[in-house]
């Protein structure tokens, strides 16, 4: 008699099983291709609203590690630069764990290499930095003044305002505050020394144990949302990966166009001012304009006697700041986090009131994150096939229960 319910529980879990496995392999069909590009639908106002609140949340915590925040975003950066590299190595037959730890040996001993070769010159040169600063400053200040000044000798309107006295007077007490500050801003970098050696460890386990973390992942959640987890993980990798390659190629192209630019006008060291703008262009906007300014002090100072060259420089800026946002940023980054413009500028300022400049350097990568996490979770949620596959496997797993129990000696 027990036989009867023991083989109407095995064919009433056959027939569950059967339609599970039908309804998850169209609706992964369905999942992968809902749009013609294979992307994910359009996210709507409640995923907007939780990304927008969730990444706001995430930036105000953050700012309270920054000193892990800012190391762990760094090994990011060279993750992602390493890995094509670690990538072909474990195409030839290496070894993964062997191929991290050759291709970051090897760039420890690079970057090592040339910390010895500029730290010294560098230290030799910027001993007396609070001095070459205020020269810096006081360069700008003086080209600023004679703008001013000539301005006033040819429009009465702008004699009677005295705008060159006012203006210099604001600009010295400002100067003099700052210039105050500089030692202790020094010292304040020198802090993060301990934190940025933490780099190179990250980056390796990053190389090493990343695949782990993934599959770490994809195991913590239900076999009815196996395919689409997955799908996020590699949502999440790609946009990071575009982002963090796209940002290095975008500095290598504006570190290459502005040093020849300088080059181009006569500055002093173009290579090495290209550089520290590019890198600083990290920052959107406030970076960029950070950059422009120092590079304008320096001709400012160095080419006291001829504004052109302080104007020529300026308009460089200007040029490449037209090139990365029509030509370098489509052909780098372009528009692979799918975010609209006019929200990456509102959330640029929110970043920066939430959490200050490394609000600015996070918002993007972490809203660009969190677009595809809540894209796909929005997905998992409001797809009918999906819920209906979780509730046949509780369903299976409930069916298989009992049938254990009906067998003899199943309890």
């Amino acid at each position: 008699m027990s036989a009867k319910p023991e083989q109407a529980a095995v064919a009433e879990a056959a027939r569950l099983a059967s339609v599970t496995i039908l309804a998850k392999r169209k609706d992964f069909r369905d999942l992968r291709f809902s749009n013609h590009d294979g992307s994910l639908p359009a996210a709507g106002p409640l995923v907007w609203i939780c990304v927008l609140v969730i990444t706001c949340l995430m930036l105000y915590v953050l700012q309270k590690v920054l000193l892990l925040v800012v190391p762990f975003l760094l090994a990011l950066v060279l993750f992602y630069a390493l890995f094509p590299v670690m990538a072909r190595m474990v195409l030839q037959g290496m070894r993964r764990e062997t191929a991290a730890l050759i291709v970051i040996g090897v760039f420890c001993i690079v970057s090592a290499i040339a910390l010895v070769a500029v730290l010294p010159k560098v230290i030799s040169e910027f001993s007396d930095n609070q001095e070459l600063i205020k020269r810096y400053i006081d360069g700008g200040i003086g080209l600023v003044t004679r703008s001013v000044t000539a301005l006033e000798a040819h429009s009465k309107l702008i004699a009677q305002a005295h705008l060159s006295q006012a203006l210099n007077d604001q600009v010295q007490s400002a100067t003099g505050s700052f210039a105050g500050s500089v030692q202790s801003v020094m010292l304040g970098l020198l802090a993060w020394g301990p934190s940025l050696a933490l780099v190179p460890f990250l980056t390796y386990f990053l190389l090493k144990d990343s695949r782990h973390f993934k599959l770490f992942l994809s195991r913590a959640v239900p076999n009815a949302f196996f395919e689409t987890t997955l799908y996020l993980l590699h949502g999440v990798d790609k946009a990071a990966r575009a982002y963090f390659q796209g940002l290095l190629r975008l500095t290598i192209l504006d570190t290459l166009t502005l040093a020849l630019g300088l080059w181009v006008i006569g500055l002093p060291a173009p290579f090495a001012l290209g550089l520290i703008a590019a890198v600083l262009a990290w920052v959107p906007y406030v970076g960029s304009l950070l950059g422009g300014v120092t590079v304008a002090l320096v001709a400012a100072t160095d080419f006291a006697g001829d504004p052109s060259i302080t104007f020529y420089t300026i308009g460089l800026f200007v040029f490449v700041r037209l090139l990365d946002d029509f030509i370098y940023m489509p052909m780098t980054i372009g528009k692979s986090l799918r975010i609209h413009p006019l929200i990456t500028v509102l959330m640029i300022f929110v970043g920066g009131g939430v959490a200050g400049i490394p609000g600015l350097m996070l918002v993007l990568p972490l809203l660009g994150i969190n677009l595809v996490i809540g894209e796909t979770v929005g997905v998992m949620l409001t797809n009918a096939r999906l819920v209906a596959r979780y509730r046949q496997g509780r369903a299976l797993r409930r069916w298989q229960a009992r049938a254990d129990l009906a067998m003899p000696g199943g309890g």
